[in-house]
């Protein structure tokens, strides 16, 4: 555990050759730096955007990583370990923990149906079926945690809740709108499992628009308060004790 008053905050995110990834990650670290203006928040990219993770690390003592990943999978269980590890293996002096990847948690629902609720979606609407749409993955527990919040879903509202799945999974997104319709489904709406935009997403609304011209979609979870929080109290459950922080 990392004790000194001066560690960083270093969230990483995948990397994107969309420019609106990046943008979206940075003005959500402003988010951050907001909530907690004590902090020194610093970002990172994993791969194809600047500045890499073991180059922030270079320039920090003390850190705490928060990755900026949706679930755990090959991204947090190999990528970022890996680039800890030689980080430290140059730097012996350097203190650094990995902290906890954002879901699941309810925050990361909460800021996914806010975003469905600012395109017109409520919860009391029946005729609406809803996709749930993630990158999806090679490693099921990744995929079995969106389902878990479809379920989740399905119970609390009153749509038919189904999730969908970008690439390396299924449903796919087509197959998922497909799926409610024929259960009766009269309006689509999609809710973004996606931290920001990218090329996957883009698939993903081309894909649901082709599928159903009328669908509605709700943009990715960006810079949403929910999630700003969720990366302070990732970064906050590495230290023991946590710091002392403002109200």
């Amino acid at each position: 555990m990392l004790t000194c008053p001066a560690t960083a905050l270093v969230a990483v995110a995948h990397g994107s050759r969309d420019p609106r990834s990046a943008a979206t990650a940075s003005a959500l670290l402003d988010r951050v730096r907001l909530l907690r203006p004590d902090l020194d928040v610093r970002l990172a990219f994993l791969d194809l955007c600047v500045p890499r993770l073991g180059d922030v690390l270079a320039t920090v003592a003390h850190a705490v990583v928060v990755p900026l990943l949706l679930s755990s999978a090959y991204h947090a269980e190999v990528d970022v370990p890996g680039k800890v590890a030689r980080a430290v293996a140059t730097r012996p002096d350097l203190e650094v923990a990995v902290a906890d990847v954002l879901g699941p948690d309810p925050r990361l629902e909460a800021a996914a149906l806010r975003r469905l609720a600012e395109a017109g979606v409520s919860p009391d609407d029946p005729d609406f079926g809803v996709v749930v749409a993630a990158a999806g993955s090679r490693q099921a527990p990744a995929n079995a945690a969106v389902t878990a919040v479809t379920a989740a879903w399905s119970r609390r509202t009153r749509w038919q809740v189904v999730p969908a799945f970008a690439c390396a999974a299924r449903p796919t997104v087509p197959e998922a709108i497909a799926a409610l319709q024929s259960a009766g489904a009269r309006r689509i709406a999609i809710a973004s499992w996606f931290l920001a935009p990218g090329l996957l997403p883009d698939k993903v609304t081309r894909q649901a628009y082709e599928a159903r011209p009328d669908a509605v979609l709700a943009t990715p979870l960006g810079t949403h308060d929910a999630v700003a929080t969720l990366i302070v109290d990732r970064y906050d459950g590495v230290l023991q004790p946590p710091l002392a922080h403002p109200a």
